[in-house]
């Protein structure tokens, strides 16, 4: 006696908050086939797009993030820095300075970086409320919106860090590489630069979290 078969067929659909069955499993893919840009995206903190509540004002105080990360290969003496963040803010400060080390030591990037969690540096990059950005780049009014650099450290303000600007449509990932970069860039000696031509390339140097003046958004100081 033959027996029936049973077709199930799974509907799933992103837009649907129900529950549905799980599909089958299949192979997870090689890690090296992932983009560097998801990959740093994931280790940051919270998903590019998903809502996170920065406070406008944490504890007003930066920690140092411990461990210490190597340079990428090459012949140049690398650049020594390291990482803080201020307490009370949601995001993981390993993850950050996972991100952060992978932007400067990207290809594209300033040179070769090496991360250290004591003095002497050239720099630091700091992730920092609204509220602490602000007092950081005094005098530069910033609004509660903005970054800078204040002389020894490239302030990141979580703000920006957590949503990004229309400007780069959405592309989170794209726009933490920017700012690091631009940031890090006053902290070696580059000043600001203005679009060079409308449908171009923007400068990492431009001031992209103000506006691309006719500029292709683009994160890195050598694409």
């Amino acid at each position: 006696m033959r027996l029936p078969v049973l077709l199930v067929v799974l509907l799933t659909s992103a837009a649907c908050g129900g529950q549905t069955a799980p599909p089958a499993p299949q192979a997870a893919p090689p890690t090296q086939h992932l983009g560097q840009q998801a990959r740093a995206a994931a280790a940051s903190g919270p998903k590019p797009g998903k809502r996170v509540k920065v406070p406008y004002s944490a504890s007003g105080r930066y920690a140092v993030v411990k461990g210490r990360a190597q340079p990428r290969p090459g012949h140049r003496p690398p650049v020594r820095y390291m990482v803080e963040t201020e307490r009370g803010l949601p995001f993981e400060p390993r993850a950050f300075a996972q991100a952060v080390h992978r932007t400067l030591n990207d290809p594209r990037g300033w040179g070769r970086f090496q991360r250290v969690d004591h003095g002497p540096v050239r720099l630091s990059v700091a992730l920092s409320s609204p509220r602490l950005t602000d007092r950081q780049c005094l005098p530069l009014n910033t609004g509660g919106d903005l970054s800078c650099w204040d002389g020894r450290r490239s302030v990141i303000n979580a703000v920006r860090w957590a949503r990004g600007v229309p400007q780069y449509h959405g592309d989170l990932a794209r726009y933490r590489h920017y700012v690091i970069n631009h940031e890090v860039g006053h902290g070696l000696g580059h000043s600001h630069r203005s679009c060079p031509g409308r449908g171009r390339l923007a400068p990492v140097m431009l001031q992209q979290s103000k506006s691309l003046d006719g500029c292709r958004p683009n994160p890195w100081p050598n694409p």
